[in-house]
């Protein structure tokens, strides 16, 4: 029987010369991430490729194996004496911090909506912001006076906007510093240590989660930027460990159901690889059945897919398909 591992394998000569099929793209990334006999081998064969194709006149030297094996080696999980709430977050900065050491010279290379590598750090400083705080950890940037009837929303574009202006101020390097900093303090407050401390419930961007969750949506949009950064500097960046990504999976569905409500047309909903769940009414049969994979649905609630182009697998009331997955898409904010 084929093992994982030995599929990756037969896989490699295929990734070095950049010919993947798409349903592979993701699936060897992320071993390499966590093999180092592969990524050794990786890295052979992406060199000798290099060589074969010599230095092309008039461009820049491609990425080679040199430059994103590193990568993707470190961004293996750091958890040793982490709780495991604050895990996926720990192990989402420790990545982003290895992929940023990919960006110098290229800070300004677009990324998403109107930002360019330096910004989309610069929203990262901000959207942490709100949780430090609460925590007790003094924001980087001096907060500005807001508006005393303004939404969480304008507050919250009004705020990262003004962190992404007074971070273009300063350097690059200057700003990962900050947000390196600033995670670096999350990760040492007592309710990142504390289970007991992190069940507390607060309010945060509109949401009233255990603070424990809250460091989950901190790990998720840590991972989306990443993997937004990553594809503009043309580097693939793997999804999270798979049990990281399984509690970020069922914080989605949990924000997912209460945004759905009681009354929405139920829909049994799966993620392949891992549960059910029936979204919507109770009291009525089930009108349709959704199947997404763990990433795209990620990728989906984090607002990098639009509702009718995310690949899934679905049969029953269309109608009802379509409502699960607008409303999915509608809770980005990233």
């Amino acid at each position: 029987m084929t093992t994982d591992h030995e599929a990756v394998r037969d896989l490699l000569a295929a990734w070095a010369f950049g010919a993947l099929e798409p349903a592979d793209e993701r699936k060897v990334p992320r071993h390499l991430a966590e093999c180092e006999d592969c990524a050794a081998e990786a890295e052979r064969l992406r060199e000798t490729v290099r060589l074969l194709d010599g230095p092309q006149p008039d461009e820049p030297p491609a990425r080679s194996a040199a430059d994103l094996l590193p990568f993707a080696l470190r961004n293996r999980p750091i958890t040793s004496g982490v709780a495991p709430h604050v895990a996926p977050y720990a192990a989402a900065v420790a990545g982003l911090k290895a992929l940023l050491r990919e960006a110098d010279g290229r800070w300004g290379t677009p990324v998403v909506h109107d930002w360019d590598v330096h910004a989309t750090v610069a929203h990262l400083l901000a959207a942490d912001e709100p949780l430090a705080v609460r925590l007790g950890v003094d924001a980087r940037v001096r907060p500005s006076t807001t508006d005393e009837g303004m939404s969480w929303e304008d507050a919250w574009n009004r705020r990262t906007a003004e962190v992404i202006a007074h971070e273009y101020r300063r350097t690059p390097e200057e700003t990962v510093a900050d947000w390196a900093a600033q995670a670096k303090a999350l990760l040492a407050t007592p309710e990142a240590r504390d289970p007991e401390r992190a069940a507390l419930a607060v309010t945060l961007m509109g949401l009233r989660l255990p603070v424990a969750e809250h460091f989950l949506v901190r790990a998720f949009e840590a991972w989306i930027h990443a993997d937004d950064i990553g594809r503009a500097l043309g580097l693939s960046v793997p999804p999270p460990p798979e049990a990281h990504l399984w509690q970020l999976v069922r914080l989605a569905v949990r924000v997912l159901g209460l945004a759905l409500g009681p009354s929405a047309p139920p829909v049994l909903f799966a993620v392949t690889g891992g549960d059910e769940w029936v979204l919507g009414s109770e009291d009525e049969p089930v009108r349709a059945e959704l199947t997404l994979n763990p990433v795209d649905f990620c990728l989906l609630v984090g607002g990098r897919y639009a509702p009718d182009e995310v690949p899934r697998g679905a049969d029953g009331d269309e109608g009802a398909v379509r409502n699960v997955l607008e409303r999915a898409a509608s809770l980005a904010w990233l």
